[in-house]
């Protein structure tokens, strides 16, 4: 039985006993080690077997330097709170058939969520990361984020009501569309934040409101970040441990990983291409309030702009009909008529895609990348798009660092962010640290440090509503009927 929030884990009880002197002293009951040692090697064996990196007694007792009766008991601790189990017999050497374990990944589950500028998508998955069941729908971010909150809410018990249980949720992950600001204080233990860059979610903190509505801790990030570790975790750059990752869609982010690692950045910024100078005219301002910022000239709004304008002048007959036909023009439009041989629609991409290739090309001198990912709606647009990035890529960058060079489309569309929202938060809810916390407590929605957090969270809200209920220029301590 595991103990509850505020009670003394099974490796940390003890009892009075009295030495042949007669002096009463506290002796340590259970398994004899001390907190951090006791969770420390749970920890580990917990994540050679996660990890695949030791499946047997014996490989275990290796790696983890324990001796045999130290791995019989982590092991037997493992599977009481359900996250090893016994699998098949393995190959014998020279004696009996080692038994191998397995995670049980089907011990709990996890939720995650894209919330993109004109969809969104969820799903569950297991704690390996591995999908259950996900479903994508159109959204319209500009309704706020208390509308889009509650449709998440109802998209998440709806998959729970399918396929699980929501004292199952070990984790939740939400992949946003603008760069996300990590906080300091308190919320930043939990991996929550703010979304800096619209204005209308500016102080709304998406991750602790899901937090409350699920009692799971919830880990946010910007959409690019989320692409570019589903990218490296299951596609163009599996394997791979340097990569450049390019979000093309109505705004413009990139992804940086370099030695298998995401980089951040200090305050979680990194990647923010889109506002980089290209040092063309432009009249049109970058939402940043500059001009001449690649978001502003390539992205998919830009060249939805300049389809709409060409379409009003008469300079494209085709968008002009789309127009006519749509009563507005959309990047897939301009994609369109291009790949239809439109001349217009043909140089609109191969500008915008020369632009994002000489805003890449200082960061592949600089970083020596293995791989280009481009995903996003627009990096669907075509081989004129794509040819354009490439020739401004390989002419602008050093010969050695574009030598073995790839650029490519993703193929993963969406699933990207789905696949990096769950790996971020397998990594974190197992991180050796973080397992040492909520270990002896069975779940990480059981962790002391969490549940406090969300005793603060609904004192903070019911402030809030006090407040707000108080009439203007009363005072809080006052009754209202004085």
């Amino acid at each position: 039985m595991m103990p509850k929030a505020g009670e003394k884990a099974w490796y940390d009880q003890e009892l009075s006993v009295t030495d042949a002197a007669g002096t009463t002293a506290p002796r340590r009951v259970g398994r004899p080690r001390t907190l951090d040692a006791g969770a420390a090697s749970l920890a580990l064996v917990l994540n050679l077997i996660r990890t695949g990196e030791a499946t047997t007694r014996i490989e275990i007792e290796k790696l983890a330097e324990l001796g045999r009766a130290a791995v019989v008991d982590r092991l037997a601790t493992l599977e009481e709170l359900g996250l090893v189990m016994e699998g098949e017999l393995g190959a014998a050497i020279g004696g009996r058939a080692p038994r191998h374990l397995r995670f049980a990944a089907e011990g709990g589950t996890i939720l995650v969520a894209v919330v993109d500028r004109s969809s969104l998508a969820v799903a569950l998955v297991d704690l390996a990361g591995n999908s259950i069941v996900a479903h994508h729908e159109a959204a319209d971010l500009g309704a706020g984020p208390e509308a889009i909150l509650d449709r998440l809410t109802n998209l998440f018990i709806w998959l729970l009501d399918e396929r699980g249980s929501k004292d199952r949720v070990w984790g939740i992950g939400v992949s946003l569309p603008e760069p996300v600001l990590i906080e300091t204080g308190d919320s930043d233990a939990f991996g929550i934040g703010a979304l800096e860059t619209l204005q209308s979610w500016r102080r709304f903190d998406f991750g602790a409101e899901v937090s409350l509505r699920f009692g799971a801790p919830c880990w946010v990030q910007g959409g690019a970040q989320m692409m570019t570790i589903g990218e490296l975790k299951a596609g163009a750059g599996k394997g791979l441990a340097d990569m450049l990752f390019l979000k093309l869609d109505r705004s413009i982010g990139a992804g940086v990983a370099a030695g298998g690692r995401v980089q951040q950045g200090s305050q979680g910024f990194a990647g923010m291409i889109g506002h980089a100078p290209t040092g063309e005219d432009s009249e049109i301002p970058c939402h940043c309030g500059a001009r001449g910022c690649l978001e502003a000239l390539a992205s998919g709004e830009a060249i939805a702009r300049q389809g709409a304008s060409a379409a009003q002048d008469g300079r494209s007959r085709y968008l002009a009909e789309m127009l006519e036909r749509n009563g507005e023009i959309s990047a897939s439009d301009v994609s369109h008529g291009a790949q239809l041989g439109e001349a217009f629609c043909a140089e609109v991409l191969a500008r915008c895609g020369r632009l994002v290739g000489q805003s890449l090309a200082p960061l592949v001198n600089l970083l020596n990348p293995a791989i280009i990912v481009l995903g996003g709606a627009v990096a669907q647009s075509g081989d004129i798009l794509l040819a354009a990035i490439r020739e401004a890529v390989y002419r602008q960058s050093h010969p050695l660092v574009t030598r073995d060079l790839r650029i490519v489309r993703s193929q993963m569309g969406s699933s990207a962010g789905l696949v990096g929202a769950a790996q971020v938060v397998c990594d974190e809810i197992f991180a050796p640290a973080m397992i040492k916390e909520w270990i002896a407590y069975g779940s990480p929605r059981r962790r002391p440090a969490f549940l406090d957090f969300l005793e603060a969270e609904k004192a903070r809200k019911r402030k809030a509503a006090r407040e707000q209920s108080q009439p203007r220029g009363t005072p809080a301590n006052v009754p209202r009927h004085l």
